[in-house]
């Protein structure tokens, strides 16, 4: 396990977490990574730490150029423990003259760490440290995404330690966008923002207006999680804008679950009426889809139409678990419906379109209502809802 060199003198230190498939709840199907940065000069510097439990692959790797005690200042970026559960040990074997962070990450590593007596050295958004020839730049970006965060930057190199913002859980022997399928990276660039950054959309959309406003000039951004981007950074930048001013793609994603299939066929019979308008369209079962995978899902489609039966006066356990994660992650700018069958109270709707509301989605039909199976009749007023929903969307890209 040796120390990737990314610039001369700039070494990527990190660990490589292959076997994860749970973040708190977001599946990691393809594991993911725990970036951690070594810059060589007249002060040598490491940025961020690891997850607990991969300490020793960090320090084998800064051994692979420089003994760990020779480092100079530590920084963090981002006090989560997937990037600072190693911060402790790191510490005590290193021990840096300095550890540059926010005060809310001082604060916040106090509470979790209990160590008083470090060399804590707060850093506001323009201050600097010049390490020789390289100067290290901060920027604080509370909420993107917890209240400590920060990134740095070096203006000679002009390399972005972005933390949390530009990565992806994704594990792999390389470390550069130009390494890896470009088409895997972005779905998993797409699923992490969906379901991590999507909630800070406007503090993230903001970040990048003041970047632009400053004219900062960047070559490679390395963010905590997944790979450096050196080749395709104008793409990525371009994906988070568009994610961050809550732009869909012109499709209709169609989520649902069901008891007895009655509000199955329900869903199949709205599918067929989006795709009658020539809308693209895809449907998602909650019982047997991945709601991580499904979340990416509804942050890239601009209509949404949600169906559920009604159990004991409300959803079904897994519509109700779904529209609770969704709503914390606050999509916008939607266009909606809702569906269902019911026995013999069906709130469904009503608890529906409320969620709709909540995520200030255009809701364009008042939505159906099926008691027991459909039948013709109900099917066709399916097809007519999906329709609806399909053709606003067109409207709304001018298709």
């Amino acid at each position: 396990m040796e120390a990737v060199k990314i610039k001369e003198g700039i070494y990527w230190v990190g660990a490589i977490d292959w076997n994860i498939r749970n973040f708190h709840g977001y599946s990691t199907i393809r594991g993911t990574t725990y970036n951690s940065y070594l810059v060589m000069d007249e002060k040598n510097v490491l940025f961020d730490t690891v997850k607990h439990g991969f300490e020793e692959e960090m320090l084998t790797r800064i051994k692979s150029v420089i003994e760990p005690e020779r480092i100079d200042y530590l920084v963090i970026n981002h006090i989560e423990p997937d990037h600072a559960g190693g911060f402790l040990r790191i510490v005590k074997i290193i021990k840096p003259e300095k550890i540059f962070l926010t005060s809310n990450a001082k604060a916040g590593l106090l509470a979790y760490f209990h160590e008083k007596e470090l060399p804590f050295e707060e850093v506001k958004t323009g201050n600097e440290v010049k390490i020789g020839k390289r100067t290290i730049k901060f920027f604080e970006t509370p909420m993107i995404h917890w209240p400590d965060s920060m990134i740095s930057y070096l203006p000679e190199e002009k390399l972005l330690i972005s933390q949390d913002a530009f990565g992806a859980h994704y594990a792999t022997s390389k470390r550069f966008d130009d390494e890896v399928d470009y088409c895997e990276l972005i779905q998993e660039c797409t699923k992490y923002y969906a379901n991590i950054v999507l909630p800070y959309s406007p503090q993230v959309n903001k970040l990048l207006k003041t970047v632009k406003e400053m004219n900062l000039e960047i070559e490679m951004i390395c963010p905590d999680h997944g790979v450096i981007w050196r080749r395709n950074i104008g793409e990525i930048v371009s994906l988070y804008e568009k994610w961050s001013s809550y732009q869909a793609d012109p499709k209709v994603l169609i989520i649902y679950d069901t008891m007895w299939k009655s509000t199955e066929k329900m869903a199949y019979a709205i599918l067929e009426g989006v795709i009658k308008e020539g809308i693209e369209a895809k449907i998602c079962k909650l019982s047997v889809s991945d709601i991580t995978e499904v979340m990416a899902e509804v942050m890239l489609s601009k209509g949404i139409i949600i169906g559920s039966p009604t159990l004991n006066n409300g959803l079904l356990p897994t519509v109700a678990g779904f529209t609770a994660y969704m709503k914390g992650l606050r999509p916008r700018g939607k266009i909606g419906a809702s569906f269902g069958s019911y026995g013999w109270s069906g709130e469904a709707v009503k608890i529906l379109n409320e969620v709709l509301k909540d995520m200030q989605a255009e809701i364009v039909h008042e939505g159906i209502r099926c008691k027991y199976n459909p039948d013709k009749e109900v099917l066709d007023k399916c097809k007519e809802l999906g329709k609806t929903v399909a053709k606003k969307v067109k409207e709304t890209f001018g298709l």
